[in-house]
């Protein structure tokens, strides 16, 4: 699972307007409430690339594969105290009502943690998932090659780039 870029606007404003409806949160004006989480998420998708552009460096210094990368990249997220891949929705959902809870733009918060993140997931699923669908499309379309090759690495990243300014993600 991963968040696009393309993606955070939309998570903020129905994230946001979800904790309103359900009287959750108070924010006045109402968009605080919005730019406050799409602050956060722009904040994570900034550390995931720095975690990436480690990772790539760490490849780089040491001579291995580009196969070797999600491995690599899993264990600088660790490091860095990041959630990626499967972990990635826990992970924002934790660091969006960490920030629900002390930022200035939010004026009350009146449900327990629990419930921020109950009401708020949904919302983050429905919107991170989409890396579900692209990854077995990208597949769809590279059936014909060797995963795991070099030439798949960069046939992968291509295609997936492709994909995803078509579905405007990024």
């Amino acid at each position: 699972m991963k968040l696009f870029p393309g993606k955070v606007d939309a998570i903020a404003a129905e994230g946001a307007r979800v904790l309103l409806t359900a009287k959750a949160i108070e924010a006045e004006p109402p968009k605080k409430a919005e730019l406050a989480i799409s602050a956060e998420l722009k904040r994570y998708l900034a550390e995931e690339r720095a975690v990436y552009d480690e990772a790539q460096n760490v490849l780089d210094r040491t001579g291995k594969s580009g196969s070797e990368l999600h491995r690599v990249r899993r264990l600088v997220a660790e490091e860095h105290g990041i959630g990626i891949g499967d972990e990635t929705i826990d992970h924002l959902l934790d660091r969006t009502v960490e920030m629900l809870l002390e930022d200035d733009g939010i004026d009350e918060v009146f449900v327990a943690d629990g419930e921020l993140r109950r009401l708020l997931a949904p919302v983050f699923r429905k919107h991170v998932n989409v890396d579900d669908g692209l990854d077995a499309e990208i597949r769809t379309q590279m059936r014909h090659m060797t995963e795991g090759s070099a030439q798949w690495d960069v046939e992968y990243a291509r295609i997936g780039e492709r994909i995803r300014r078509k579905r405007g993600l990024i």
